[in-house]
């Protein structure tokens, strides 16, 4: 497997990348048609969507073929699919048409040895991907968590916080997240963060914010009710506490970016000195406040900030305030950041700390997704998901689910 002729071999496709994504399904449906329930296209701006979160994950791939972590982080994608009760036969199937797509379109680009290229990587990264599903499986791990509503609190028109019982426990640690579906919508699934430290009655809570055009989470903000039966994927992230109780936090949390900090808060003992800036784009979605406010009597060393616009003024104000606040306070050199919100305002917060004194490795935040999103769904998730595009944005705003 040759990294060199793999890029070269994919940057002549990536500019043929809308006509290879329908020659893909297309040969895909054609030869598996039994698979076409593993790929939701249901709008017609789908195949767009597809178009470019597949070549995102192909570009992030091929990017880091010589990564030392890519196996580890292959395995946790081959974990992670089984959400999707993928079977090694779809392992093949996928590859047979995702090489059948690249020779259709590369061209005179493509011969014998860019396709023994292309053969080998596919067999690489689907043999990982599988060793991570049987080790999964073999940890007896089920491929999702079944998990009762049990409490159901609407905060406005948009956005609802849902208490679940998973029906056995579900590990993870604070800061993480889980994939989401509902039972009618199949192959539809989604990451949200779990908004609290594990408890002893096992429940845990999703902070679910309606996005335009978005099928998943208008079931949940719309339709979800008490009793209903939701499922979790395994729990997945890094926004999880590395800091000893010796070394202060500053957690920054926008919008639903709350919940992993939430989450993270909770872990915190009373002893341990930390600052919150919770940003909201008005005072009617800091819906927060009464856990704020719980806290604060739990963690006496915790200082608050609430931020929001003026009133009348577009929300970017909220971030331009946050940033103003964030150079007023000193002592960024001691503390461990953690930061969760759209991926524009942790862009920005992330250009902003190191020349405010905070060292890289102490900013801490999963890779953004789209707003709305707590991160994109992987890098090879293309298998059988829809991550999110960052190999370009033609329209400035991708869809959302």
């Amino acid at each position: 497997m040759d990294p060199e002729i793999l890029r070269s071999s994919f940057a002549v496709v990536e500019r043929r990348a809308e006509f290879a994504v329908k020659y893909f399904y297309s040969h895909l449906f054609r030869h598996r048609p039994d698979l076409r329930a593993l790929f939701p296209l249901d709008l017609p701006q789908d195949m767009e969507r597809q178009r470019d979160r597949l070549f995102a994950a192909l570009t992030h791939v091929t990017e880091r073929l010589e990564d030392p972590g890519l196996p580890d982080y292959l395995r946790e994608l081959g974990r992670d699919h089984r959400k999707y009760l993928a079977e090694p036969e779809h392992y093949a199937a996928v590859g047979a048409s995702l090489i059948a797509a690249f020779a259709a379109v590369a061209g005179s680009a493509w011969n014998a040895e860019v396709e023994k290229a292309w053969c080998e990587a596919y067999e690489a990264i689907s043999d990982l991907m599988l060793q991570g599903a049987w080790e999964a499986q073999h940890r007896g791990e089920p491929p999702w968590w079944d998990a009762e509503v049990t409490t159901r609190t609407r905060h406005g028109d948009d956005l609802v916080v849902l208490t679940l019982r998973p029906r056995r426990p579900l590990p993870y640690s604070p800061g993480q997240y889980v994939g989401v579906n509902v039972p009618h919508l199949p192959g539809v699934w989604r990451p949200y963060s779990l908004a609290n430290a594990p408890r002893p009655d096992h429940t845990v809570d999703l902070h679910v914010s309606l996005v335009e055009e978005g099928v998943l989470s208008t079931a949940l903000v719309r339709q979800t009710r008490e009793g209903d039966v939701l499922r979790l994927s395994a729990p997945g992230g890094e926004l999880t506490l590395r800091s000893s109780v010796e070394r202060p936090v500053t957690l920054i949390a926008a919008g639903t970016g709350w919940a992993p900090v939430k989450a993270l808060l909770e872990r915190l003992d009373a002893s341990h000195e930390a600052r919150l800036f919770l940003v909201a784009r008005d005072i009617e979605h800091l819906y927060g406040r009464a856990a704020v406010e719980r806290l604060r009597h739990r963690l006496p060393r915790l200082a608050v900030t609430f931020i929001t616009p003026a009133p009348g003024r577009p929300r970017t104000q909220a971030t331009e305030r946050l940033l103003t606040a964030l150079g007023n306070r000193a002592g960024w050199a001691r503390h461990d950041v953690y930061l969760a919100g759209p991926p524009e305002l942790v862009e920005e917060v992330c250009e902003t700390l190191p020349a405010l004194g905070t060292p890289l490795e102490r900013i801490f935040h999963d890779v953004p997704g789209p707003a709305g999103e707590p991160r994109p769904l992987g890098a090879a998730e293309w298998l059988l998901g829809r991550p999110r595009p960052s190999w370009h944005n033609p329209s400035g705003r991708t869809a959302r689910t």
